[in-house]
């Protein structure tokens, strides 16, 4: 078997890595090894190591792998719980031990899984939102039965075989911060806060290569996220002197002028590196010179007196890439008109990317299309799933993103596996999936984490003139469905106001929906009619321009709902055990006589 700190999957085995604990204390390294996972586990302690997937983040319903090393005696067994939270061994042990260490200060356990084990007490690992649960305690197992791991313990949401890439060095590289300068958040659940700023690289072209969030020390959870717009080039410095809270009635109208996303950041995130072929064009006359970052400030406890300066790190290098890279935003447009009933556990909105908006803005820019290679999936608390479909002469390709373990608290860019090209008369459908089950009024779009969004941001090359490719649903059918027979018009206020039926008279549209009594089956049948509504077509050029198309009507393509996903080819635990890959098991033991040789692991 061998001996020795060297024995066991060489670290380039695992080429991803996250801490998983905010002492360092527990560092999870991973690697994909064709249809199974390769794990290890880095833990300060001597005692038993926890690890595990869970659907919520808890303890309930989770897949559960426990293991250490005891007087020299690795072990290594597959638990699961129930759902309430009673741990279990797992009569089919899918996790297989490869190499086990423990020395004075850590334990180190290597191990591997099929992505799907055919065990319906192991969660299945795709490419959406993991939630991994850890644990660990200063005993093994063995010693006193299942000692409770107290504080130890915690969630981190990872995307396993999606994960971000790993950085090319850009130590070297010059740099430049856009960040708040003491920011006074608000006591109030929500804070849209804009900042004006100046690019610093003038008069050359240059690509930014990566963009990483700078989050102040203790805020990661009240920063939500960060978009950064291009504005008019015809602004100037006096934009610069102040921030002030964006979508406010007296919010400078230099703002308006900001409606290009050129990157999203979400909870979450590490940030951003752009392939090898792509950059972030910044210098020239055609790039953004002055931008404004959104900061989206949650403070659902309502705490007074903090003070930010969370912003952005822009990494930048003279030496140019192949392309110019652009967003475009997809989806629903955010407004009243996107609504999702309460009590609902499970309702979906689509935004649509129409054929309309595609064969007019990539016809007459990029006939040969845009590829596109990275995509932010977007919504917030009420948010379960997010899928981003493609469809190419009314046939559905395979969907360029998805996640259906929507976290709102991990939200990132996600690589695609090839770069996928969009060419004109495509159809992009953006399908989001809402649990309001603890909801008893109407959930609205709208900014606030408690109103809902259903956005996909595309990362692609090469840049065209279009920022905005999205729709609205036809709000008076949706008030038919509740029996609005005449609203007052001309409209002058808004919401706007319904004339009849007597039951509504006086009411805004949002009252009045709000009155309604929805029961479930009332909620689908709801459902069901608003994805066959005719939608407005949202199409946006830059510097608040349009493409004609914009205010047009157009049917929703005729798809197949809901999706479909690919049947699950999965392994069973037989198969593994003469799976090729599996590593001889190397056991090391090293006692105290022998450590003082030997440096931490983590």
């Amino acid at each position: 078997a061998g001996a020795g700190a060297g024995a066991g999957p060489a670290l380039r085995s695992y080429p991803h890595s996250a801490v998983l604990d905010g002492a360092g204390a527990f560092r999870l390294r991973w690697g994909r090894r064709g249809s199974a996972l390769a794990l290890r586990l880095e833990v300060r302690t001597r005692g038993y190591v926890g690890f595990g997937l869970s659907a919520a983040g808890g303890m309930a319903s989770a897949d559960i792998v426990v293991g250490g090393v005891e007087g020299g005696q690795p072990y290594l067994q597959d638990y699961f719980t129930d759902e309430n939270r009673v741990l279990k061994r797992d009569p089919q042990q899918d996790y297989h031990l490869e190499y086990a260490m423990e020395n004075s200060t850590h334990t180190i356990l290597a191990f591997s899984r099929e992505l799907h084990t055919c065990d319906t007490n192991d969660k299945s690992i795709t490419e959406s939102t993991v939630r991994v649960i850890w644990a660990y305690h200063h005993k093994d197992m063995g010693e006193a039965g299942q000692n409770y791991h107290g504080s130890n313990r915690g969630t981190k949401s990872l995307r396993l075989l999606n994960p971000e890439r790993e950085e090319v060095s850009s130590a070297s590289l010059p740099y430049f911060d856009l960040t708040n300068k003491d920011v006074p958040v608000p006591d109030k659940d929500t804070t849209y806060w804009c900042q004006m700023f100046k690019i610093p690289v003038q008069h050359e072209k240059h690509h930014v290569t990566k963009v990483e969030p700078l989050i102040q020390k203790g805020h990661e959870n009240l920063v939500h996220h960060i978009l950064l717009y291009q504005c008019s080039s015809n602004l100037n410095d006096s934009v610069l002197d102040y921030g002030h809270e964006c979508y406010h009635p007296n919010m400078p109208d230099s703002f308006l002028t900001c409606e290009t996303v050129i990157f999203a950041w979400a909870i979450g995130g590490e940030g951003f590196t752009y392939p090898p072929h792509v950059g972030l064009s910044i210098g020239t006359a055609a790039d953004p010179l002055f931008v404004l970052m959104e900061v989206h400030y949650d403070n659902p406890s309502f705490t007074e007196g903090l003070i930010d300066n969370s912003g952005l790190r822009l990494i930048y290098t003279p030496v140019l890439r192949k392309y110019d890279a652009g967003v475009i935003e997809a989806g629903l447009w955010v407004s009243l008109f996107h609504n999702i009933p309460p009590g609902m556990p499970e309702f979906v909105s689509e935004g649509h990317c129409t054929l309309e908006c595609l064969e007019e803005a990539l016809g007459a820019e990029r006939p040969a299309g845009i590829q596109v290679f990275a995509v932010l999936l977007h919504a917030h608390l009420a948010g379960r799933a997010i899928r981003m479909r493609h469809f190419h002469n009314g046939e559905e390709q395979e969907l360029l993103a998805y996640d259906d373990e929507f976290d709102f608290n991990f939200q990132e860019f996600q690589y695609l596996k090839e770069e996928r090209t969009i060419l004109p008369g495509d159809n992009l459908v953006t399908e989001c999936h809402y649990n309001t089950v603890d909801r008893i009024r109407m959930t609205w779009g709208g900014l606030s984490t408690r109103n809902e969004m259903c956005l996909s941001y595309l990362l692609y090359y090469p840049r065209i003139n279009l920022t905005r490719c999205a729709s609205i649903p036809d709000i008076m059918e949706q008030l038919q469905f509740i029996g609005v027979k005449e609203i007052y018009r001309p409209v002058r206020t808004w919401p706007f106001i319904i004339k009849s039926p007597k039951q509504y008279k006086n009411l805004s549209f949002m009252d009045a929906m709000n009155k309604f009594k929805w029961s479930r089956s009332e909620g689908l049948s709801y459902n069901q009619l608003v994805l066959k509504l005719p939608v407005n077509v949202r199409c946006s050029k830059t510097d608040n321009a349009e493409w004609s198309i914009q205010g047009m009507t157009a049917l929703p393509p005729e798809i197949e709902r809901p999706y479909k996903t690919e049947p699950v080819i999965c392994s069973s635990s037989s198969c593994l055990n003469c799976c090729s890959f599996l590593i001889l098991l190397c056991i090391v033991y090293i006692t105290a006589s022998t450590i003082g040789n030997t440096a931490p692991f983590v």
